[in-house]
């Protein structure tokens, strides 16, 4: 068992100064490390050196901050070994996601930043009032605070810093405490990269402790939050208190619309990927498939047939699927909704029973004939979970997609090109696909609608959320009394007296 300090604080180790926490592989229950947590003191600190820090790093030209996340992908790419063995330890997901998904998707998310760093245009000089020339200026915000969840720590870690240190940003991350192994990583990475000492910071806490201190933190710029919706509006109402700006990506329940033309194939496919990926925990993890009343029952059986192919097991086996859910608790906690759902009438086609022997494991599970007020439909589960209900017709499909708090993502699977448009534009998430359900690239934005949160994370849209805008407003007429001087002492003779240049 390693010995981890739980900081990064002004480019160097620093072990928290609360409680030791030990970290568990959810696979096994074994303990794999044990952390110093942060605590409010760590915070104040890894905020000062965030503060020192933003000016020069604010200041230095795009070319430079692009050419250190450049060097930041290249370190990371050549120690992919050593990510993915933390990634599956502490999260236990199956090393073929994380070497196919989690660490190819991070490194392409920081060179995409690391060219987006060079693009931070304002808006080019325009003359509006006839007497001045007006330039608008995209400045970094500042000092961000950000915490992440644990569901994909590397990749969430990735997503938060390097939009921040392309903006010319300073930040300090909390990771959640289950999943800190990689964060901590990639910030000594950074450092090697040429990040200055201070400009990215780590930080391992409790939400309790470590997270609320960070949120309510008056010396916080913008705070940017990605979990599930209760605690992200907790973190608004914190940060709220000093009128810091907030970014926020919550919680989901994707809805999986099959119109009667759909390939059914192709949708059952979708559907499974597109519900089990990382274990479903996922929050644009496909969960309600809303499917054709004609075709309802060849999907279910498809569904469930498929289900019952996925290898569920050893996360180091390359033969291994789905891996396990992370924690325990977790695990728990979506096999006493599925027992809900199942007291509640709904019919449990496959899985659904908690298996014998060690971890966090939950099978793949296929629920149908769910009502539209049940639980299981209308609340996040975030595991291997999938819900099937009929609709009757077009009309009624969308109505069902768009009953829910929630809008990140969604999927229509029709072979009409006019029923895909409509889709598209009447179904509420901030991202919808058209015949495929979960793909996501750097270059397109991610985020989503009501209580999924507001604001972007990934593609140049998201560089908004990290830049103010400013106005700089010059006189172009150099005269010392402006014709609009008359509005507000009009016993004086304003008009222009002259070249002073």
């Amino acid at each position: 068992m390693a010995n981890i300090p739980g900081c990064w604080i002004g480019g160097r180790s620093v072990d928290g100064s609360g409680d030791r926490y030990e970290i568990d592989d959810p696979a096994t229950g074994a303990v794999v490390a044990d952390v110093g947590l942060a605590t409010a003191e760590d915070v104040d600190s890894a905020l000062a050196h965030a503060r020192s820090a933003f000016p020069a790093w604010s200041t230095a030209t795009p070319a430079h901050r692009s050419t250190v996340l450049m060097e930041l992908a290249r370190l990371v790419a050549a120690d992919v070994d050593g990510f993915v063995s933390e990634e599956v330890t502490q999260t236990g997901k199956s090393t073929r996601l994380a070497t196919e998904f989690d660490v190819p998707g991070s490194i392409d998310n920081i060179e995409f930043f690391a060219g987006a760093a060079r693009h931070l245009d304002g808006k080019a000089a325009a003359e509006y009032s006839g007497e001045h020339t007006s330039v608008i200026r995209r400045d970094a915000v500042g000092v961000v605070g950000s915490i992440t969840p644990w569901n994909y720590p590397l990749q969430m870690a990735v997503w938060k810093a390097m939009l921040a240190l392309a903006a010319g940003c300073s930040i300090v991350l909390k990771p959640s405490e289950l999943t800190p192994l990689t964060t901590l990583r990639l910030a000594r990475l950074a450092t090697e990269a040429g990040v200055p000492d201070g400009v990215f910071n780590v930080v391992t806490g409790t939400g309790v402790d470590a997270g609320v201190a960070l949120s309510s933190h008056g010396g916080v710029d913008l705070m940017t939050f990605t979990g599930s919706t209760p605690v992200g509006r907790r973190v608004m109402a914190q940060a709220a208190a000093h009128g810091t700006r907030v970014q926020l990506e919550l919680g989901g329940k994707a809805p999986l619309v099959v119109f009667d033309d759909a390939d059914l194939d192709a949708a059952i496919h979708g559907a499974v990927a597109g519900s089990l990926i990382n274990g479903g925990q996922d929050c644009t993890a496909a969960t309600r498939a809303i499917v054709a009343e004609s075709l309802y029952d060849d999907f279910v059986a498809g569904v469930a047939e498929l289900m019952g192919r996925v290898v569920m097991g050893d996360p180091t086996d390359p033969a291994t699927d789905m891996g396990s859910l992370i924690p325990v608790a977790h695990r728990d906690r979506v096999a006493a909704m599925v027992d809900r759902a199942r007291d509640a009438g709904a019919r449990v086609v496959t899985g659904g029973r908690i298996p014998e022997g060690r971890g966090a494991f939950y099978p793949p599970t296929l629920i149908a004939d769910v009502g539209e007020q049940d639980e299981i439909y209308r609340d996040e589960v975030f595991g291997p979970v999938l819900t099937v209900s009929k609709h009757h017709g077009d009309d009624d499909a969308i109505r069902r997609a768009n009953d829910t708090e929630f809008g990140l993502a969604a999927s229509a699977w029709t072979k009409d090109v006019y029923r895909a448009g409509r889709a598209a534009r009447e179904i509420a998430a901030g991202c919808v696909w058209i015949n495929d359900h979960i793909p996501i690239i750097s270059e397109m934005p991610h985020g989503g609608f009501g209580a999924s949160g507001f604001g972007k994370d990934m593609s140049s849209y998201s560089l908004d959320e990290y830049l103010t805008v400013k106005h700089v407003m010059t006189d172009i007429t150099g005269v010392a009394r402006k014709s609009w001087h008359r509005t507000v002492f009009a016993s004086v003779d304003a008009a222009p007296q002259g070249d002073v240049r």
